[in-house]
């Protein structure tokens, strides 16, 4: 448009050959501006880690332009463009199962899909005015009698109230107030009976047809139909309804009713004779989200089968908002994840542009991955090591970098060093040699993506340079990095790679602290010692391991094992695990059903 606009003022040939060095000018600019900075990067490249290098890399990553790089996104697409044309350029070659990408199915949105419908003897009502399906609901027809429920409680610990004693709810519609007798605020004595998931699994062991909801007073909008994490289907319809829609089902009397359990603190249910009839039908949204998978192929004719994997998980949590991880509750900003993790990021591409400039020297291979939806629950590099592009029993180690930018103090946290016996003395043999103060932590489970290689028995280092005040912000911006702290780090983790690649036999695994994240393991009384399989869309709780001195690998779970039910109780997802965990004590011997396969087994845990 530059070049247009100034050739029209140009009123013949004198006037345009006096003006053309300045056209020649513009372009130059223009074709300057319209590169890339992925091009513009790749034709300086310069294979020594630097941090000008490393600052150009999270610049980009962590630019506006990118919109927080969330699985799927316009901004997500330019940074595996950015990513792939890093590592070509570098002389690594593809190692995904379409040239340097590696996709999988993301899930993005649920939608109603078909029929969705509800009515009250034949009367019907409108979806998105009336009532909406939840979430979580299952897909399916239920027609059938209502009962309430009250607060839809089964307490029998800290206090005694059980919602559904002496009242049949078999085969019928729950009808059931969100909240508590006190309101719905954290403080609140019932707060942990009050999730609506909890409740919707207690209506289901109670044989209920199916879930209405109502709000716990006037003005509160119909919940909207987004996924969450919290969308799995918990095996009956659930529904959310109008508060008056729901005083007409119980007559006039919602208010009269709830009045009275507030006030006395105590059950009140009720059969209600009418006929609700609902049909739900909900589809979720996937799309193909790409991991990026790049090699750098060993010189030993033996070892060039054998693999270090340098990783970093590329993507963040785009716009923020409600349900995406921003500490910033309510905020529609941009969040440019510089630290997080645009700096992990920039370092696997310079690592990678470094070796690749001596590829002689490595016996083994390399590989550099780039990790997807991480923040979504680590799916991208779960993907991977459920469907690997390499044997997973040729990794000898495996070294993740998330959140290296913002070193103070010249303090850096290294994670697994006790997952193999070989890390201590390559530590201690290289920490002379760098101003870095290192923190070690042997247990190899971790918040990111080296815990999916972990918990596959595989040695992981990860390092860390800590949390700060901008973490899953808007503020998380490339100008509070410390680049020249991260070329440190950098250059150290090189070290490390070529010293795995010195051992000539394959580093020996150890496992070094539980294969669960510790926020399960210590919010309840008891654990099963088992490894969720997060991310899996399989009925009921898949598990990708048991720890072997743990209940549960004592009993006999293996991985690939689908538990469908503890004590009787279905177990759908998830969720209902951990809600029936919570429900366990130590000391006891409980029956646990496993699909194996075409097999149902039933196994005795001992707690």
């Amino acid at each position: 448009m530059i070049i247009c606009n100034f050739i029209m003022f140009c009123k013949g040939e004198k006037q345009f050959m006096k003006y053309k060095i300045k056209i020649l000018c513009c372009l130059f600019w223009v074709i300057s501006c319209s590169q890339s900075p992925a091009n513009l990067r790749i034709n300086n490249k310069d294979p020594e880690i630097s941090a000008n290098d490393i600052l150009d890399h999270i610049k980009y990553l962590s630019a506006d332009e990118r919109e927080g790089r969330f699985p799927g996104s316009k901004g997500s697409k330019e940074a595996v463009d950015y990513i792939v044309n890093e590592l070509k350029s570098s002389g690594v070659g593809p190692a995904g199962t379409d040239g340097y990408r590696q996709l999988f199915d993301f899930t993005i949105g649920i939608k109603m899909n078909g029929e969705n419908t509800l009515s009250v003897n034949g009367k019907p009502y409108d979806v998105n005015e009336d009532f909406i399906p939840v979430e979580f609901s299952s897909n399916g027809m239920a027609s059938s009698g209502l009962t309430f429920v009250g607060y839809g409680y089964s307490i029998d610990d800290s206090m005694d109230w059980n919602d559904y004693k002496n009242i049949n709810v078999e085969n019928r519609w729950a009808m059931i107030i969100r909240g508590g007798p006190d309101g719905d605020h954290p403080h609140s004595k019932f707060a942990n009976h009050n999730p609506l998931r909890k409740k919707a699994m207690l209506a289901r062991d109670n044989k209920a047809a199916g879930v209405l909801f109502v709000d716990f007073d006037e003005g509160e909008k119909l919940m909207s139909l987004k996924h969450t994490p919290n969308s799995t289907a918990i095996g009956i319809p659930v529904i959310h309804i109008s508060r008056t829609l729901a005083d007409k089902l119980l007559e006039g009397k919602l208010e009269s009713f709830q009045k009275t359990i507030n006030e006395s603190k105590s059950p009140y249910s009720m059969e209600i004779n009418t006929k609700l009839k609902a049909h739900i039908s909900l589809e979720k949204e996937k799309i193909s989200v790409p991991n990026v998978l790049g090699i750098l192929e060993g010189s030993d004719d033996k070892l060039k089968n054998e693999y270090i994997i340098l990783g970093a998980h590329f993507d963040h949590l785009g716009f923020g908002g409600n349900g995406s991880g921003s500490l910033s509750m309510n905020s529609r900003e941009i969040h440019n994840g510089a630290d997080d993790n645009a700096s992990g990021t920039a370092g696997v591409l310079e690592i990678a542009a470094k070796l690749s400039s001596q590829p002689q020297k490595l016996k083994r291979s390399v590989m550099f991955m780039a990790y997807n939806a991480e923040e979504e629950g680590l799916l991208g590099s779960k993907y991977f090591v459920d469907n690997p592009t390499i044997d997973l029993t040729k990794i000898t180690a495996m070294i993740n970098l998330d959140m290296i930018g913002r070193m103070s103090d010249k303090k850096v946290t290294i994670g697994g060093t006790g997952t193999s016996p070989i890390f201590k003395s390559i530590l201690d043999e290289l920490e002379p040699d760098y101003d870095i103060n290192i923190r070690r932590n042997s247990e190899g489970y971790g918040p990111s993506d080296h815990a999916s290689f972990y918990v596959n028995n595989i040695p992981v280092l990860f390092f860390f340079t800590g949390t700060h005040t901008d973490y899953h912000k808007p503020s998380d911006d490339w100008e509070h990095i410390n680049a020249e702290g991260e070329k440190q780090i950098l250059e150290m983790v090189h070290d490390i790679i070529y010293k795995i690649d010195s051992i000539d036999e394959q580093l020996v695994f150890t496992e070094s602290g539980p294969k669960e994240a510790s926020q399960t393991r210590r919010s309840f009384k008891v654990t099963l010692g088992l490894i969720p399989s997060y991310g899996s869309d399989v009925e009921g709780l898949e598990i990708d391991g048991a720890r072997a001195d743990g209940p549960a690998g004592k009993a006999g779970l293996i991985k690939g094992d689908i538990i469908i039910e503890i004590e009787g109780k279905d177990i759908k997802n998830i969720y209902d695990y951990m809600y029936r965990l919570g429900e366990l004590k130590p000391g006891e011997n409980i029956n646990v059903k496993v699909r194996r396969g075409e097999n149902i087994l039933n196994l005795t845990v001992s707690l």
